[in-house]
């Protein structure tokens, strides 16, 4: 059965109405680590026919809860939601290829707010990967991972994907009492800590393994007072408030702060949440939130933060907010947990802001770390992300530096793209894979993954170790991606230096 179009977080409704609904627009998914003895991931569905699966049907009553929840939506979005199967094309490495850090699995294109739509669901492939490559790289690891789960849908999920690669599925138990347990526990320290449940909000359907987990989730947060989730439909079916306003597509789509800023605040109605870390948060995000701020200072907007080091940020952005008389409300999410949220409380009351001035959303710390299970998004770093606006690339670029295995942070890649995997016999200082771009013929020892027929790739599943000094496993860009990044990059530093 297809979800209902309300199966998504509130922010893709609030950008498809501050954005270009009907606008042609490529996202693709990736994982920035793969854990495991080979550093590579398995592909274990036919990856076309998933995301078909995952197309949204919608009526009129659903449109009608939307605009009752401040999040209307116009004819633009709901023509883009209209018998979705004939207007999205799918790029997807075939099912039994092995992929590499960074490698793209699938992008999909066609209309905005249709393919934004999918990223909650869609990375919820994550956990179908893990199982499935541990399922064929370390069973007796797999077994731990899977012995109890959440719910009966989690332990269906198991055993399709476990078909799909061929290995018989051990003993699996469902524990879903224990599970609501545990989500309890955790909202409850983090009451404490905050002194209400109204600064909390949930932000988890993407942390989840499938949507009867997260609903279950949900039942338990409601049991403790906590009434504010992302997810639009849990929120319908459990009378809850749905919330969201801004991610990064919506910044990548303007090009600039301060553009996608005004955007969102003209063209929708209510408070805004201003997104500060797509090109970076000290130089541009915060100043250019704080300007529009200035501009009407009775609103009531928020600043949210996302990569990089938080409360260094944290504490530009308040000393340049007394500078300008301003109080922003400050939103707190991404990779908070107990500690984090005490160090943040303690950080309020030494800068003066008042409790009702600051929010905290948790994703996978409430929904996945409470799961019994390692194998959560997190650990492999899934990622949904725009790559290309109608004809124009774009990239995410945010605030970490490279890590010392050679990634890239949350740097995303541009275009349209796909994956080429190193021929046998090539030397062994070429990297192992290139992201190339829809169209671009592989270079000379490289072959097509990206839409062939389903096999396993050339990258065995227990390659030997690499020679000291030696990243066999390296990912690199071909020709035309540099070609696409090299502009985007300039455009950037030029964008932070006329700060």
């Amino acid at each position: 059965m297809s979800p209902s179009v309300l199966e998504t977080d509130g922010y893709k409704f609030s950008m498809a109405e501050a954005g270009w609904p009907l606008r042609q627009e490529t996202f693709y998914y990736a994982h920035r680590r793969c854990p495991g003895p080979n550093g590579a991931s398995v592909v274990p569905f036919d990856l076309e026919s998933f995301l078909r699966d995952l197309m949204p049907t919608s009526d009129t009553g659903d449109f009608a809860y939307l605009a009752a929840q401040d999040y209307e939506v116009g004819g633009g979005f709901k023509a883009a939601v209209a018998e979705p199967l004939g207007k999205v094309a799918v790029t997807a490495l075939p099912k039994g290829t092995w992929f590499l850090p960074r490698e793209p699995v699938f992008s999909v294109t066609g209309p905005s707010a249709l393919v934004s739509w999918l990223e909650p669901l869609a990375l919820q492939l994550s956990y179908a990967i893990q199982v499935a490559t541990l399922a064929v790289t370390e069973p007796d690891l797999l077994a731990r991972e899977i012995s109890t789960v959440t719910c009966d849908a989690q332990r269906e999920l198991i055993l399709r994907t476990l078909d799909a690669v061929g290995v018989k599925a051990p003993a699996i138990a469902v524990d879903e009492e224990g599970y609501v347990a545990r989500v309890k526990a955790a909202a409850a320290e983090l009451i404490t800590i905050v002194g209400e449940p109204g600064r909390i909000f949930e932000v988890g359907l993407r942390a989840a393994t499938c949507q009867r987990q997260h609903m279950l989730a949900l039942e338990a947060l409601k049991s403790v007072g906590i009434t504010r989730t992302s997810h639009v439909f849990g929120a319908r079916v459990l009378g809850l408030v749905p919330v969201g306003t801004m991610g990064h597509e919506h910044v990548q789509r303007f090009g600039n702060d301060e553009a996608a800023f005004r955007a969102m605040r003209d063209r929708r109605p209510g408070r805004s949440s201003y997104l500060l870390d797509t090109f970076d948060t000290v130089r541009s995000g915060i100043p250019s939130a704080l300007r529009l701020m200035a501009e009407e200072n009775a609103r009531g907007d928020s600043i949210r933060y996302d990569s990089g080091d938080k409360e260094a940020q944290y504490k530009v952005a308040i000393a340049r907010a007394k500078e300008l008389g301003l109080r922003p409300v400050q939103i707190l999410e991404d990779s908070f947990d107990a500690p984090l949220t005490r160090r943040f409380e303690d950080l309020r009351r030494e800068v003066g802001w008042q409790p009702h001035e600051q929010f905290y959303g948790y994703g996978g710390y409430l929904v996945a770390k409470t799961s019994g299970t390692s194998l959560t998004r997190d650990r492999v770093a899934a990622v949904y992300k725009l790559s290309q606006s109608a004809r124009t690339p774009t990239m995410k670029f945010g605030d970490e530096v490279a890590d010392a295995g050679g990634g890239s942070g949350k740097q995303s890649v541009p275009g349209r793209p796909v994956v080429f995997r190193r021929l046998p016999g090539q030397p062994d200082g070429a990297p192992l894979g290139l992201i190339g771009q829809a169209g671009e013929a592989p270079p000379p020892g490289y072959e097509l993954l990206s839409g062939g027929a389903p096999h396993v790739s050339r990258l065995p599943p227990s390659p030997p170790p690499p020679p000291p000094g030696a990243n066999q496993h390296a990912v690199a860009l071909s020709p035309a991606t540099e070609l696409l990044v090299a502009p985007l990059r300039k455009a950037r530093a030029e964008l932070l230096s006329a700060l």
